[in-house]
């Protein structure tokens, strides 16, 4: 009975021992800036915690006070487009400043300890999405060049429309969906251009996959590295915005986060992405358009 269990401890911790020899103390202190820069993305994301502190309906048994306008969707076109994304960006950078009034800690811990785990499972799962010819029909079908003309075609399909069709709430859908994918890109491009990750279609089918991050030449796009995936990112933050709208139709959320989630699945089966990758980038393209975007004012 003992052998057993001295096995089975075995079995389950011998990953954990390998990538512990992989990477060293040097990976150590990689994972945990990788980690820590994760954590600032998600807290700069998550202005839903600056939303908590706009009365939204008083407290209970408190005086109400008629003075106070109900909250609203914000005005979006064209020309305050340039305005909002500013205060958008202005929001999202500030917001660790407020963060000590917010409750919403607890949300951005769970992801940020999520990617961390998927970090450290990176190396053992990547090198078969690396190795394999499973996906090569998927692959074409879904390459980025692709999956990224997706992204755009919607919002651009729902401007035109709404514009010569006079329908302003398909226009404005549009614009709030191309304002949350720009807001995405902007926190995207800064942690692509602070983690330096390499990709995996830039290591060997037989190479090391444990030390990735700080590695990568990156250009001021960030378009070389890795971390997060822009794709990701921008696919989740465009469905939020049409899963918001267009909620009264219940199929909508199932196709939007759907296709968004298909899309993210690419960029790991194409080899430009490792899955944690792709799980920070949805949750960032998510959190930014239901909290900074979306948010009523």
């Amino acid at each position: 009975m003992r052998l057993s269990e001295l096995r089975v401890r075995q079995l389950f911790s011998a990953p954990f021992l390998n990538f512990g020899v992989a990477v060293g103390k040097r990976g150590v202190r990689r994972c945990f800036l990788v980690c820590l820069f994760t954590c600032m993305a998600i807290t700069f994301a998550c202005p839903a915690l600056h939303a908590q502190d706009v009365p939204q309906g008083g407290a209970p048994g408190a005086m109400p006070q008629d003075s106070t306008p109900p909250l609203a969707e914000r005005d979006v076109s064209l020309r305050t487009l340039p305005r909002n994304f500013l205060q958008d960006q202005k929001d999202i950078w500030l917001f660790p400043l407020q963060i000590a009034k917010g409750r919403e800690w607890l949300p951005a811990l769970a992801v940020t300890g999520i990617t961390a785990g998927l970090i450290v499972a990176d190396p053992h799962d990547t090198p078969y999405f690396r190795r394999t010819a499973d996906f090569d029909g998927f692959n074409k079908a879904f390459s980025g060049p692709i999956t990224a003309g997706e992204i755009a075609i919607v919002p651009v399909a729902f401007l035109v429309v709404g514009h010569f069709g006079r329908d302003a709430y398909a226009e404005k859908t549009a614009l709030l969906a191309g304002e949350a994918y720009a807001d995405s890109a902007v926190v995207d491009i800064a942690m692509k251009v602070a983690t330096r990750r390499l990709r995996p279609s830039d290591i060997p089918p037989s190479g090391q996959f444990s030390d990735t991050f700080f590695s990568s030449r990156v250009s001021p796009s960030g378009i070389n590295t890795s971390f997060p995936s822009s794709h990701a990112s921008a696919a989740f933050a465009v469905a939020t915005v049409f899963s918001h709208r267009y909620r009264q139709h219940r199929w909508v959320p199932f196709v939007a986060y759907g296709m968004a989630s298909v899309i993210s699945f690419s960029r790991v089966t194409n080899q430009a992405h490792f899955p944690s990758d792709v799980f920070i980038g949805a949750a960032l393209g998510f959190t930014i358009a239901q909290f900074a975007v979306l948010r009523p004012r």
